[in-house]
């Protein structure tokens, strides 16, 4: 049996600056995606979906193929070129014939010459494959649409966010695709469209609205014939018609009224996130509001680090990791004990290189990347004098639990002391998601007093067990929770909270 076995991801940003090249589908190795064997190779013991995906296959004595293993860090809409080089090395595989596909895949990919990335790739492959069993793994923030729908016949996605069971949901994939190809199952599809445009800081799968609504997908799996049930929370930041929240269900075809238990299943989640709606739209306060939450927090937090969790540019949705007005909010209010990281300034980086361990630099640092997709140009960078403590090659392995045992790039890297702050500054936009981004280069986070990070969820299995207190701050991105500042202009309309009082219809 030849089974074809590949992984593409992308969450795109549509408002974001940053550049999404071929080479950026390396997960920050500058040498872009793995193709045939080293694709195979790189995604072998990996705890994603693709490594499950590999496991289930071989534990079957499959003939695989992987024509394809990339994945970018979220930016703005994949070039043109690189979209189509990467689509056509999986059509490739699958056109030279095969009996089964796996696919991990994100569902919120825009490419310059596609604005449903994933939906014209399924669709350009079962052109290709009409009839061959074909399952695919997606993120909870996938923007699904119905062409996804319509071309694929199993759709899984992550149960968790932060995502750690990326590998559990490819398994369940490769179950279920296996379980079609022996004829034990016969899988339908249920989609349904929430019309709730939610934001990923009340996504967090561990509380409130978003825990119930993914327990009681794991409640409806148990009935019979529901072979899969999957909430997506969407990507807001994607400006596409499919944008926002959805459920799509596998129900087994066999079972006498299987497609309408799909659909109808897939109405009941829907209806209950419309239910819920006021419950995934987030609330940012002022950023100086939340500086003096951060001081009180400080004054009762027994030697543990309190958190400035900097959402409005957050690197795995896109952000530019170069704002700096956290940093520069809790300076100016005489903060000490700072640990920052990781920053982006390969300015920064290049003149503390050449300065050399040890030399005091005065530099400027951050705010280098104007952001057009939101209307506001660059403001002036934060000067800065401090010490070079380390020189690095940016480089360390995830000790997990999200992106286990991968090796993270963060390009050239140095640490600047200002003696009030330690800075991690980086070549590349790089998240704060394991402590190796700070070890890595001789930085204990937990002896911080504040520590900022630019993230929103990825930091919090590693680092919010570490701190006393953390605290949401509003700086200006392209990953802010204030919807005002997005010009949208593809979302379909209407959608909750643009339009607050539109009723939600019954059909994508």
């Amino acid at each position: 049996m030849r089974v074809v076995i590949a992984r593409m991801q992308h969450e795109t940003n549509t408002f974001s600056p940053v550049p999404t090249p071929l080479a950026a589908f390396g997960t920050g190795n500058g040498a872009g995606p793995y193709y045939g064997r080293d694709a195979e190779r790189a995604m072998t013991g990996a705890r994603v979906a693709m490594g499950a995906m590999l496991d289930a296959a071989r534990a079957r004595g499959c003939a695989i193929v992987t024509p394809l293993a990339a994945m970018a860090y979220p930016s703005a809409p994949v070039q043109a070129a690189a979209y189509t080089r990467m689509c056509d090395a999986i059509c490739d595989a699958v056109a030279a014939g095969c009996d089964a596909i796996l696919l991990d895949l994100h569902g919120a990919m825009v490419a310059e010459n596609s604005d449903d990335g994933e939906g014209d790739l399924l669709e350009r492959i079962r052109a290709l494959a009409p009839d061959t069993p074909l399952a695919v793994a997606l993120d909870l923030h996938a923007n699904v649409s119905p062409k996804m729908v319509a071309h694929a016949d199993i759709l899984v996605g992550y149960k968790t966010y932060p995502h750690i069971d990326m590998y559990e949901t490819g398994e369940h994939a490769a179950r279920l695709l296996f379980d079609m190809v022996d004829g034990r199952s016969r899988p339908v599809l249920g989609y349904a469209h929430a019309r709730v445009l939610a934001q990923t800081l009340e996504m967090n799968t561990n509380r409130a609205a978003m825990k119930a609504a993914l327990d009681g997908a794991r409640w409806r799996e148990q009935d019979a014939g529901i072979l899969a049930c999957s909430v997506f929370g969407g990507f807001p930041q994607a400006d596409t018609a499919a944008a926002g929240m959805s459920v799509v269900v596998v129900a087994d075809a066999r079972r006498r009224g299987g497609a309408a238990l799909a659909q109808r299943t897939a109405d009941w989640g829907a209806d209950f996130l419309w239910s819920r709606r006021a419950a995934f739209i987030f609330h940012q306060e002022p950023l100086a509001d939340s500086i003096v939450r951060a001081r009180r927090a400080a004054a009762r937090a027994n030697g543990r680090p309190v958190i400035l969790m900097d959402h409005g540019d957050n690197v795995m949705s896109g952000g530019t990791c170069d704002t700096i007005d956290v940093l520069g909010a809790a300076l100016d209010a005489g903060f000490d004990g700072i640990v920052v990281g990781p920053t982006c300034d390969p300015q920064a980086v290049a003149q503390m290189a050449a300065a050399g361990i040890g030399a005091e630099v005065s530099l400027m640092l951050g705010n280098r990347t104007p952001m057009p997709g939101i209307g506001l140009d660059a403001p002036r960078p934060l000067a800065l004098t401090g010490r070079v403590r380390m020189l690095s090659d940016g480089t360390y392995t995830v000790r997990g639990p999200i992106f286990t045992g991968d090796t993270m790039y963060m390009g050239r890297t140095a640490v600047l002391d200002t003696g009030r702050a330690q800075i991690v500054v980086t070549s590349q936009p790089h998240e704060p998601l394991d402590l190796g981004c700070f070890t890595s280069v001789g930085i204990d986070p937990g002896a911080a007093r504040f520590l900022v990070l630019k993230s929103r969820m990825y930091f919090r299995p590693v680092f919010e067990p570490l701190a006393a207190a953390v605290v949401p701050c509003a700086s200006a991105g392209v990953t802010s929770s204030d919807n005002a500042i997005f010009r949208f202009s593809r979302v379909r309309r209407p959608i909750y909270p643009l339009d607050p009082f539109a009723a939600r219809a019954r059909r994508p």
